[in-house]
């Protein structure tokens, strides 16, 4: 693999820049020196922001792209091998990485290297560790995969030997890294068109696990099945955490929520308490999520008064029971959940702090992760009243595996939901415009480009 000399700043490539974690790597690059250029299907709000930076971005992959004094190109698992950039790369023998090498080779710059691993609530516990970073003046560096408005948007370039990131599973992606501390938060079924089964999943976590170096620190939770047999291997100190009262060394205590759903707990490590949290999110699981953060912290030196200032002072991530407005007296919201666990964490949120109608909108995405977890689709999605069902997003994937969304109504019609599925987006908003009561909750769901909807209805 190619190693880049962070001393000898070069000219670097990106093929599909406007990806969330790759805009990221792009302006930590340009922070360093380094002479940055890319290219995305579409421009959008982040390559305008890379632009007004002074990164080169070509609308479009072509060949020409490439200009003679690139030295180094950088791609996701999302490029295949006749993308015109990536061959024309090729044929002339630039050196290549992919997006996770280059992080792995970026946080080897750091003392202290966060990865945040886990099924879901990656983006939610980052942000969660960063606004705690913020609050003790730890001036950390963090890439996030999402908008955080406390660092306006999604990566803060600091000053100190601290940072932050994401560590996501797919393609074991995170078998690149070098992390100081990981996190692993969950470990469920996802991402079978790599993976084979809920086994090699967990194999997956555990070979990320063994990155750490004896002085690192794995900071797990103690609700994920077996995670002693799957970690007794693990040289380092092992931190646990838990939700569902299991021993570990950290737990929440006197747990309550608000009209809202915002929950109040006491965090306790150890049968000690840190400190009273107030969280500004709704939903159980973000007390889990707040749990990891705060060992996570204390795990850098972090002090308890921080720890609880910067859990009071998370207000949320964009697209993340995001609330976007009211229309006619019905309240909107959105959310990324994509996966069953999410969705049925989501909705019980909701359902907490909405006692009426409770819609939902919601777009699979992918076409394996629908077909392999179908039955679990069905049974989350059954917590709304009334849902409404998108086209398959297929990212990725070109093969419909002979399923649709049609496949997850008659599922739910057979829960005896109310169910409607629709080709189009603007089919759904006629729908809806007529179907929808004052005093009604939609949320619409998934992490394709479904929020377009709830958007379209606003007028934004």
């Amino acid at each position: 693999m190619y190693q880049i000399d962070f001393k000898r700043p070069m000219t670097v490539h990106f093929i599909g820049i406007g990806g969330i974690s790759m805009s990221g790597l792009a302006e930590v690059l340009l922070s360093r020196g380094f002479t940055v250029s890319g290219s995305d299907s579409a421009v959008s709000s982040l390559t305008d922001h890379l632009k007004e930076a002074g990164v080169r971005i070509y609308e479009g992959q072509r060949a020409s792209n490439l200009a003679d004094d690139v030295d180094v190109v950088v791609y996701t698992a999302a490029v295949h091998s006749d993308n015109p950039e990536l061959a024309a790369a090729k044929e002339r023998g630039i050196p290549l990485l992919t997006r996770a090498e280059l992080l792995g080779q970026i946080m080897r710059n750091y003392s202290d290297a966060v990865a945040i691993a886990g099924t879901h609530g990656k983006t939610t516990t980052t942000s969660m560790v960063t606004e705690i970073l913020l609050a003790a003046e730890k001036d950390p560096t963090i890439s996030v995969g999402g908008i955080l408005h406390s660092i306006g948007g999604n990566i803060r370039i600091g000053h100190s030997g601290c940072f932050v990131t994401e560590a996501c599973e797919y393609t074991n992606s995170y078998h690149s890294f070098f992390p100081t501390i990981a996190v692993i938060l969950n470990i469920r079924m996802d991402h079978l068109d790599f993976f084979k089964d809920l086994e090699d999943i967990r194999e997956s976590f555990h070979t990320f696990a063994k990155l750490l170096p004896e002085d690192g620190r794995l900071i797990i939770s103690a609700d994920i099945p077996d995670y002693r047999e799957l970690m007794g291997d693990i040289a380092c100190r092992m931190i646990t955490f838990s939700l569902e009262g299991k021993e570990a060394d950290y737990r929440a205590d006197q747990v309550w929520y608000d009209e809202d759903g915002h929950a109040s707990f006491d965090v306790v490590r150890r049968g000690e308490q840190v400190g009273h949290v107030r969280l500004g999110v709704p939903g159980e699981h973000n007390v889990a999520n707040a749990l990891a953060a705060a060992a996570v912290a204390e795990a850098l030196g972090v002090d308890r008064e921080a720890i609880i200032r910067g859990l009071d002072g998370y207000r949320g991530t964009e697209r993340r029971f995001e609330l976007k407005g009211e229309l006619g007296g019905v309240t909107i919201v959105d959310d990324y959940a994509h996966h069953p666990d999410e969705i049925r964490a989501t909705l019980n949120t909701a359902r907490r702090l909405h006692k009426k109608k409770l819609w939902c909108v919601f777009q699979p995405h992918t076409y394996t992760r629908t077909k392999a977890l179908m039955e679990e689709f069905a049974e989350a999605l059954s917590l709304a009243d009334e849902v409404v069902l998108a086209k398959i997003y297929p990212a990725r994937e070109t093969d419909t595996l002979g399923i649709s969304s049609a496949d997850l109504a008659g599922k739910l019609m057979g829960l005896g939901k109310k169910v409607h599925y629709f080709e189009s987006f603007d089919e759904i908003e006629n729908f809806l415009l007529t179907a929808l009561v004052p005093g009604e909750l939609l949320i619409t769901m998934g992490a394709g480009d479904v929020v377009k909807i709830g958007e379209k209805l606003l007028g934004q």
